[in-house]
C-alpha cells in the first residue's frame, strides 16, 4: 500500500469531516464530495464564509465556528484560499487536512498551506481526491494516475 493510500485511509477512517469550498451551486466539486461523505455516514460540515446554508444544512464561515471541532478538513478551494483555511485549521485544532486536486482542473494545493500544516503537526495530503476511495469512476482514475506515477506522494 502506498503512503498516499495509508494517509487517505486514515483520513477517511475519521467521522467528523469539514468540506471547505462548498457552494450554493450543487454542481460544484466540493458539493459532490460533501454529499458523498454525508451519504456514506460521515458527520459532515459545510464551510463557506459567503453562505448561511448549503445542501440544506448550516454552512459555517470557518473551521473555528464548527461546534465540537472536526477530525479532518477537505479543502476544495483556490490555493491562496487554502493557505488561509489551513491557518483556521491550526486555530481550530484540526489534526488532518486534505487539499483536493482535480486532475483536469485547478488544484487546491498550496506550498504555503502544506508548509503551515507540516510546521503545526497537521497531517496533510497535498493532492488527490477522496472520491478515489468511493466512486467507481474515480477508483479507475486513481488506478490510472497510479500507473502514471501521478498520485500525490502525500
Amino acid at each position: 500500500m502506498s503512503h498516499f493510500d495509508e494517509l487517505a485511509r486514515e483520513f477517511l477512517a475519521q467521522k467528523r469531516i469539514a468540506v471547505a469550498g462548498v457552494s450554493r451551486n450543487k454542481n460544484e466539486t466540493a458539493n459532490g464530495i460533501f454529499r458523498t461523505l454525508r451519504d456514506k455516514g460521515y458527520e459532515t460540515f459545510a464551510v463557506n464564509p459567503h453562505a448561511e446554508t448549503v445542501e440544506d444544512v448550516t454552512c459555517y464561515p470557518n473551521m473555528q465556528a464548527i461546534p465540537g471541532g472536526v477530525d479532518g478538513a477537505i479543502l476544495v478551494t483556490a490555493p491562496e484560499v487554502s493557505a488561509q483555511i489551513v491557518q483556521d485549521c491550526v486555530a481550530a485544532g484540526v489534526p488532518r487536512v486534505w487539499m483536493h486536486n482535480n486532475t483536469f482542473m485547478p488544484s487546491s494545493v498550496s506550498d504555503e498551506a502544506t508548509a503551515v500544516c507540516q510546521k503545526n503537526g497537521i497531517q496533510v495530503i497535498a493532492g488527490g481526491c477522496p472520491m478515489m476511495f468511493f466512486d467507481p469512476f474515480h477508483k479507475c482514475m486513481k488506478w490510472a494516475l497510479g500507473m502514471m506515477g501521478r498520485l500525490p506522494a502525500a
